[in-house]
């Protein structure tokens, strides 16, 4: 993995080897901006409400494991540009994970889109999340690098219509203050590429993972490895996203897919997959748990980061 300095020299947007600039959803996308009420945040998010907010299961004696499918994120330069961001959704404590981004303003942070908006389960009541609160480097309940107040969420508009479009579940966040860590963000890469994903899981499936401070959310989690395409259930067919074989649950939403350097994505949500790369059914054993999030793309990501580093 590359030090900080050696990210920071990277250009402030990659180039891509694909783009989908000329594609019909890229003609289709329109931004939508949301402004936030920032009074209280931070009054909110007190270290005994953090460390209230619930977290799976745990299975007794079970000896510590660490792998490719998880395990503690170590290296200094994530602690400063990736963190566990916090936030009401519904009147109840949440929490996912964002990524400081290069950009012109030096304040854009990338997450998932349902960290920022969601429908409820019947697809109706849309809300924005309140709250917002990101927190780079977050351990134990230590804020080694500060807090950032979201002031601001830009998403696309296919997303706050229909939060089943699973390649728009991506959003942006400008935060009150400018930061001097961030990663270099890329769209169009292929998917295929050895990556990292980070995260704050609040759960794991793996015994030897759980109750751990890495997947209880209260320290940074990773997985690792050879991302494969998510073909979707049968009925509903593939979109763009991509991720690796990996343990980390709930809260691990919004962390980023890392890839010669840069952000080419989120994580979004799990899948399985079997050793042919083929959907299955959770609980055969031949299939493995995937967590996977858009491949970013110029038809979606670089118009969304575009209008967030204006802000």
């Amino acid at each position: 993995m590359r030090t900080l300095t050696a990210i920071a020299a990277l250009a402030l947007v990659v180039p891509a080897t694909a783009s989908a600039a000329g594609s019909p959803e890229a003609a289709r996308i329109s931004v939508v901006v949301h402004d936030l009420d920032t009074t209280s945040v931070l009054a909110h998010w007190t270290p005994e409400r953090i460390a209230a907010m619930p977290s799976g299961e745990v299975t007794p004696g079970a000896p510590a494991e660490d792998g490719p499918d998880g395990a503690p994120a170590d290296a200094e330069w994530v602690n400063r540009v990736v963190g566990r961001l916090f936030f009401v959704n519904r009147g109840e404590d949440e929490s996912c994970t964002a990524t400081l981004v290069r950009s012109a303003n030096r304040r854009t942070a990338v997450t998932g889109g349902h960290c920022a908006h969601t429908l409820n389960l019947i697809g109706e009541d849309p809300v924005w999340h309140e709250k917002m609160l990101f927190v780079p480097g977050f351990a134990d309940g230590g804020r080694p690098h500060g807090s950032f107040v979201v002031e601001r969420v830009v998403v696309s508009s296919t997303w706050v219509a229909d939060d089943q479009r699973s390649e728009h579940d991506q959003a942006f966040l400008v935060l009150d203050r400018p930061s001097d860590a961030a990663l270099p963000i890329a769209y169009g890469r292929p998917g295929g590429l050895p990556a990292t994903e980070y995260g704050y899981p609040r759960a794991a499936n793996r015994p030897g993972h759980q109750g751990r401070p890495e997947f209880t959310g209260m320290r940074m989690a990773r997985c690792w490895g050879t991302p494969r395409p998510d073909p979707g259930h049968p009925e509903l067919g593939p979109e763009n996203l991509w991720g690796v074989p990996c343990d980390m649950g709930g809260g691990s939403s919004g962390g980023p897919r890392v890839a010669r350097g840069a952000v080419v994505g989120v994580n979004t949500q799990s899948t399985y997959l079997d050793d042919a790369g083929n959907w299955c059914e959770w609980g055969t054993s031949t299939c493995t748990r995937h967590l996977v999030g858009p491949r970013f793309s110029r038809g979606i990501t670089a118009k969304l980061h575009e209008r967030a580093q204006r802000s």
